[in-house]
């Protein structure tokens, strides 16, 4: 008893002797790599407004910028746990292409034949059969990988090779197009857009979702005796979580349709034309809002089910969790089938945006997948990672990419870029490692 008591005053005295900054870290339990990225981030806005005159911070491009994030922040959650376990999947790009090629000509050409041009139900069955054929890609080369002891990357790299010249054959090299008007609705756009009080009931609900989970996790905490951190840091992170989510939607919201869309609405639904123009928000984008569930759901699924306490108990020593009877075999196969499924959701973001489905789809995709996800903290030796990161990296990426097209930069500049970008942050995940031993 009075060892505790002693304990405790040292702890108490320790902090009072603390630096400031380093107590808030601690006592809020912020990670800081993720916030150093966000520092990079912000660096990258500001040096980017600045060098195209305004032009990058503007609701337009922010907007655009979330959009054109979906479907590689949607795969890089999945190469997360890929990259986590010791693998590597660079086939995602090529397998992106192959189910945006089936889904493209399955609601295009085939479904129309049975059910009739324009059926409510074509974009249904069109994702269905997207998520079968990217799942069972991705079965197939996880049972390659786990049971006849091919590694990943070369399994993954002949998939590279073998989905893009399917995605040819499916058509003979031809483009699909047009897409199911409700399959569009995953692209974005003006119509996949969900409007300015969707929006807020979404930013209402996120913010109530935030503040449940910190008093859940304070419950738990208490529940099963484990340290919980000062009410101030509680109330902390509520304020910046809910601030982000607002200042999100009222950005997304402050991007209008453009005046000739806004006009042939207002004549088609009897509006009288206001002398300043009617402003009609576009609110969240349906992508955006399919990225953010993925998310989710993934982050439920690597820390809060069995099977994401397994990826990572592989990746932190196999030989380890082999011997403590996990079916490292089997899990790999689950790892590479989600992995397919969300290259299918991609897919279908991907698509729907386009309008179209194109042989070219998808091509170095899987260079932003995994420069998303190692820049979003995700260790190549395994072990390591985050889907938060992960999806913040993607993010990191398509802003580099945004500004630079902004900045009129040509293509292969914008690769060497990026190259070097996916090398630096390789070389600071060595670095952090090594301090951290």
């Amino acid at each position: 008893m009075a060892d505790t008591v002693n304990s405790v005053h040292l702890n108490v005295a320790r902090g009072a002797n603390e630096h400031p900054v380093r107590r808030f870290f601690r006592a809020t339990e912020i990670d800081t790599r993720l916030l150093g990225m966000i520092g990079a981030l912000m660096i990258i806005w500001i040096s980017f407004q600045i060098s195209t005159g305004g032009l990058f911070l503007t609701p337009r491009n922010l907007w655009n910028l979330t959009v054109q994030t979906s479907s590689v922040a949607v795969m890089a959650t999945g190469m997360v746990l890929v990259i986590v376990t010791r693998n590597i999947d660079l086939s995602v790009g090529s397998v992106l292409g192959f189910c945006g090629m089936v889904m493209g000509v399955a609601q295009a050409q085939i479904l129309p034949q049975y059910l009739g041009l324009g059926h409510p139900a074509i974009w249904a069955i069109t994702l269905l059969i997207g998520l079968v054929t990217g799942a069972a890609i991705g079965a197939l080369h996880g049972v390659i990988i786990a049971f006849l002891g091919v590694p990943s990357f070369i399994v993954t790299l002949g998939g590279l090779l073998v989905w893009r010249g399917a995605t040819w054959f499916v058509t003979s090299g031809q483009t699909v197009a047009p897409m199911d008007t409700t399959f569009r609705l995953m692209g974005g756009g003006t119509e996949g857009s969900i409007g300015a009080t969707a929006s807020w009931l979404v930013a209402l609900i996120a913010c109530l979702a935030i503040v449940w989970a910190l008093l859940h996790a304070r419950r738990q905490r208490k529940r099963f005796g484990f340290p919980r951190r000062p009410i101030w840091a509680e109330y902390v992170l509520g304020g910046v979580g809910c601030a982000l989510v607002l200042g999100f939607v009222a950005v997304a919201n402050a991007y209008y349709w453009p005046a000739n869309i806004a006009r042939k609405y207002a004549e088609a639904n009897g509006i009288a034309w206001p002398d300043g123009g009617l402003l009609i928000s576009h609110g969240i984008a349906v992508p955006v809002l399919v990225a953010i569930a993925v998310g989710i759901v993934m982050t439920f699924i690597s820390t809060r089910l069995r099977f994401g306490r397994y990826v990572f108990a592989i990746g932190g020593n196999p030989e380890a969790a082999e011997l403590a009877g996990i079916k490292t075999r089997w899990v790999t196969v689950r790892i590479f089938t989600l992995m397919g499924a969300l290259c299918a959701i991609a897919a279908a973001i991907s698509t729907a945006r386009l309008n179209a489905a194109t042989n070219a789809q998808g091509e170095l995709d899987e260079l932003y997948t995994i420069a998303a996800a190692v820049i979003g903290g995700t260790s190549l030796a395994g072990g390591t990672g985050t889907i938060a990161g992960a999806m913040l990296g993607a993010f990191v990426m398509q802003s580099l990419q945004s500004g630079m097209v902004l900045l009129g930069i040509d293509s292969p500049l914008q690769r060497i870029v990026v190259g070097m970008v996916l090398v630096i942050a390789v070389w600071l995940d060595t670095v952090y490692r090594a301090r951290a031993k």
